[in-house]
């Protein structure tokens, strides 16, 4: 963490991440209505994704870390997104 930087969170600012996240919540939960076959899953892990990047940012303080730091999270999210495509592909061909 840079120390020379401080990172206070304005309660402004967490009111708009706690809207935005119940919003991907209920978008979630609306979306399990829909048949969208295959791409349920799909939409599920594409809504989960954009909540976890902004649980990273703003409550773990990952916009205030180093850019390595942001590497090493970004190339997990590059493996667990490969693992599951590749999941998903020999699940789809079998």
């Amino acid at each position: 963490m840079k120390d020379d930087e401080k990172h206070m969170s304005t309660y402004s600012s967490l009111a708009v991440v706690l809207a935005i996240l119940l919003a991907l919540t209920t978008i979630s939960v609306l979306a399990t209505g829909f048949h969208l076959g295959p791409f349920t899953v799909v939409l599920a892990l594409v809504i989960a994704c954009i909540k976890v990047t902004i649980v990273l940012t703003q409550f773990m303080h990952l916009r205030f870390e180093n850019m390595f730091l942001r590497l090493a999270v970004t190339g997990v999210f590059v493996l667990f997104a490969l693992v599951v495509i590749f999941t998903f592909v020999d699940y789809y061909f079998r």
